[in-house]
Formats: structure tokens, sequence, C-alpha cells
């Protein structure tokens, strides 16, 4: 199923090479309390072993990565791969673990009861379709497979994290929840996330591993609202009913308004129409189209404004086309939300933030960026809850297509950044109190 020999000489010639540190933009300061916590905990003697063992794994870490990858978890049918989490989890010592209503997987490592409850998580779904070969290939050190980096790799790490911390013995002070969501691909919309954070009133702080690339923390949600706009018309022949309006003309018209639209540039705001259908025949008068549309923004209140903006372009399209042909024949425009990810910030120097950029450098990669994306995070943040999404270790590229692949290079460094910040956040019994703070339940 794997080149071993050709991953261990990989390892062989670079597992061992530090990373490449690369320019470091200005952030803010990290509080010493927050450093002296991640410290000790670095220092303490089953986490120090903890993290030796983890650096030890890099083949079989990266066996499971596969194995993950290789069952198929297409947006909305996630659950084969839910099932085979939930087994993983339990055979890693998690009794207390269960597939909820949505199709998250929950497991919960248990602290003292006096501390907060931190939730760390990787999505299991991927963004491609049913059918969709998934099956791992290596060609010159590189394993090509549909969602190997996003998610397979946040999944394997998490469990990593897991395994490790219950063979440590390592007793926190707040809870540690393990959570496979589902729903974070295309049209689901973050219903995972919906749902857990519905579900329970009681979550301190969040943490997503969503793709490759160890350094960079995104504490900023990009927001994103799509639509699906449906024209309706009379529809008819080309020739002998023509006169009357048509669904797709009106559809062009709507695009084109849509498409002469300005957004802001800062805060970043983009928009596209992404799909267009309609029509039965190259000579009928079209009495159906519909596009789907989406709109993004770093900023909510951008975002709204925007989306009022093509809202307005699409029903004046609607109504130029009307107008054009002046039948008692008209067409309609249904347009129906199927997406809503709100946007949203944790600050730059929020203790969680402060925690994953002292952590990160502990294990010697630093922190290379912060900044905005749409993740399973973008529901927290908009809760007010600290809430940020770092990646997995490795090197990779391709996302989101058929070509995407993955080179696990340095890959049990996520592990050991995550295991390291969990404990710090969640605090260990006499060693550190959590720099997570406990907050008061949501209404």
């Amino acid at each position: 199923m794997i080149l071993l020999n050709k991953f261990k000489f990989l390892l062989g010639l670079s597992g061992l090479a530090p990373l490449i540190a690369l320019a470091q933009p200005a952030f803010p300061p990290v509080s010493p309390d927050v450093e002296q916590a991640v410290a000790r905990v670095a220092k303490h003697a089953p986490v120090v072993k903890a993290l030796e063992a983890i650096k030890a794994i890099s083949v079989p870490m990266f066996e499971e990565q596969v194995r993950i990858n290789e069952i198929p978890a297409p947006p909305f049918k996630e659950q084969a791969r839910a099932a085979y989490y939930l087994k993983k989890i339990k055979e890693a010592g998690l009794a207390d673990a269960a597939i909820d209503k949505e199709g998250n997987v929950i497991g919960v490592r248990r602290g003292n009861g006096t501390g907060p409850k931190l939730v760390v998580s990787a999505h299991l779904d991927t963004v491609f379709p049913e059918g969709t070969d998934v099956k791992v290939r290596e060609k010159d050190g590189r394993y090509y497979a549909p969602g190997i980096g996003d998610d397979a790799a946040g999944l394997a790490t998490l469990l990593t994290v897991l395994q490790h911390l219950n063979q440590s013995g390592v007793r926190t002070v707040g809870d540690i929840v393990f959570v496979g969501t589902v729903g974070e691909e295309e049209l689901g919309d973050l219903r995972g996330m919906k749902a857990l954070f519905r579900d329970h009133k009681d979550i301190d702080g969040f943490i997503s591993l969503d793709g490759v690339g160890l350094g960079r923390i995104v504490n900023a949600a990009t927001g994103s609202q799509r639509f699906l706009a449906s024209f309706k018309g009379p529809g008819g022949h080309s020739f002998a009913a023509f006169g009357l309006p048509s669904a797709i003309h009106a559809m062009g018209r709507a695009v084109a308004k849509i498409g002469d639209l300005v957004p802001p540039a800062n805060p970043k705001t983009t928009f596209t129409v992404g799909t267009v259908r309609g029509g039965t025949s190259v000579n009928a008068i079209s009495g159906d189209a519909t596009i789907g549309i989406d709109v993004r923004s770093n900023s909510q209140e951008e975002l709204v404004k925007f989306v009022e903006k093509v809202m307005a372009a699409i029903h004046e399209a609607v109504a130029d086309e009307n107008n054009r042909w002046k039948s008692k024949a008209q067409i309609t425009v249904d347009i129906k939300q199927v997406g809503d990810r709100p946007a949203g910030s944790t600050p730059r120097d929020a203790r969680i933030v402060q925690a994953a950029r002292a952590a990160l450098t502990a294990v010697g990669a630093g922190t290379r960026s912060m900044e905005a994306s749409s993740t399973d995070s973008n529901l927290p943040i908009s809760l007010g809850v600290p809430a940020i999404t770092l990646s997995s270790s490795g090197q990779a590229g391709g996302s989101h297509s058929l070509g995407e692949w993955y080179a696990p290079i340095n890959n049990t460094l996520g592990a050991q950044n995550m295991l390291l910040l969990s404990l710090a956040l969640a605090g260990v019994e006499g060693v550190t109190e959590p720099v997570l703070e406990k907050r008061a339940p949501r209404p």
C-alpha cells in the first residue's frame, strides 16, 4: 500500500532537518505567564517522553493517514469514515466516545472537573463527490490522492495526539474533547459545528486542524453566503413564441450585473457566479435557469452589505428582461440561501493564540503567519468562543484538486505541537494551571 523503503529514505534525508525560518511579520508579544505555562508542560517528564515517542512513529502515523484517506467521505456521506474513526478513538482509550445525531465523532478525555473544556477537531468529509478514486499512489516521494492533506492529515494527527496523551498518563485540569466533524466542505455549511455548539453550551475553547503547513495560525474567519437563484418563465418555441421573456436571458443579465459590482478591497470581499444551468433545447425560449453564487468577506458587515447588492442586481435583471419584451407572461426569480458561514475574528493577542505561538516555538516551528480563512472555526468565533485553526505538518499541494499530494517530511511535528498546546490550554495537574479560561455557559 505504501512504499515504506522510499518513505524511510525521505525521512533519512530530511526528517530531522530543522524547518527553514521564514521572515517573521510583527505579532503581538506573548505574555510571560503563557510562555512559562507552555515551558513547564514541555519540561514535564511524561510529556517529554510522549513527545519523543511521537517523533519515533513517522511511518505508522502516515500509514494511518492513508487508511483514513482511502475510506471515502464525500459531502453528506461521511458515515463509513466516522465509524472507523470512532473505533480508533475507542481503541486509543476513550470509552466515552460516540457519533452524535449530526454524524460528528465525539470523544471526551476528562480532566479533574475544575478546568475549562477544550475541543480539538479535524473534519471527516472531503470536498470530492461520491465515486472519486481516493486510493493513495506514490510518485517521486509524493503521495497522491484527493483529500490526503485536507483533511486526512489532520485526522491522523489528532488520533496520534490522543494515543500518546493516554499512554503518557498525564492528568489534565480541564477536559479535552476530540472531535471528527462533518459538513466542513462544500455545501455542508458547517452543519457538524452548528450541531456541536448547539448541543454543548459549555465549550471554552476550540482548535481545528485543517490542511498542511505548520506555523500557520488562522485566527480570523472569512465568512461566506451562498445562494441558488432560480429563474422561471413561460418557455416556448424559439420562432413561433418569439417575444416571450427568457429565463436564460434574465439569468445572463443577472450574471453581467453581478460581474460589474465592485467589492471593497479591505476588508477583502469577493464574489463569484460559480454554476449556471438551464434550458431544454437550442431552439427553445428557456423556461428555467439557475445560477449558484458565492460571496465572501473577512467582515460580517461588509458581507451583508455586498449580498444586498447582489440581490438587487438579480431583481434588476429580471425587471429588465420583463421590460424588454413587455409580455403578459413574466419571468420570476426564487432565491434560496444554501450556505451561511459567519465572519469574525479571535483577537491576535487572545490567550489561545499566544499559547499556539508559544507551542510552535517550543517544537522548533515558529509562527509563519496569522491570517483569515473559512474553516470549522468560523462558527465558534461567531459565538465569541476563543477559536483558531492550525495546520498539520508535512508538505502538500493541490488541495481541493484530483492531483492533491502529500509528502510525509517532518510529519510528526504537528502532533507534537498539538499535544503540547492542548495540555497547556487545559492545564496539567501539579504542573500548571490552564492557559484557557473557563467561561460561563452560553445561553
